[in-house]
């Protein structure tokens, strides 16, 4: 469902100097820009739960401790095209109110503007789980978004 709903709905990037990286409940996603002709041979990777390390040809691209934690079994790389790399990588905490605010603690740091908008998103793919049988993905969201919005479990 969440494929579905990113794919009618679009992701909230957070730019930095080697790509991006977005989220969706479930998981992180971090693209990052290689030089073009770049092998996977060329590529040093490595995904633990709480920290990251990716090296192309020797030169340090990401390196530092996770602002969230992962299911470090699940995490994965692939370079697409010889010209980008692809991370995704599984938040052991699947919440609406479960947003990053930056990739690495203190690093790649989403403005407020991106932050506000990647709650807005997580709480809509949250509304979509909660009510398959309606469409989120065009939606707008104002009010009590933070957290993960409201929570409507106790009203029946």
């Amino acid at each position: 469902m969440s494929v579905h709903f990113e794919e009618k709905s679009g992701i909230v990037p957070c730019q930095t100097p080697w790509g991006v990286w977005y989220q969706t409940m479930e998981d992180v996603f971090i693209e990052v820009n290689v030089p073009p002709g770049t092998s996977a041979k060329e590529i040093k990777c490595v995904l633990e739960s709480k920290q990251i390390h990716l090296s192309v040809k020797g030169v340090e691209i990401l390196k530092g401790k996770l602002f969230g934690t992962t299911v470090a079994d699940e995490g994965t790389w692939t370079l697409e095209d010889r010209k980008l790399i692809r991370i995704i990588l599984m938040k052991t905490n699947r919440e609406a109110g479960n947003c990053w605010q930056s990739l690495l603690e203190g690093e790649y740091c989403a403005n407020a503007w991106v932050q506000d908008q990647m709650q807005r998103k997580l709480t809509l793919e949250r509304f979509q789980r909660e009510n398959p049988g309606f469409d989120f993905s065009g939606a707008e969201i104002s009010g009590n978004f933070a957290g993960g919005g409201p929570d409507f479990s106790n009203l029946k």
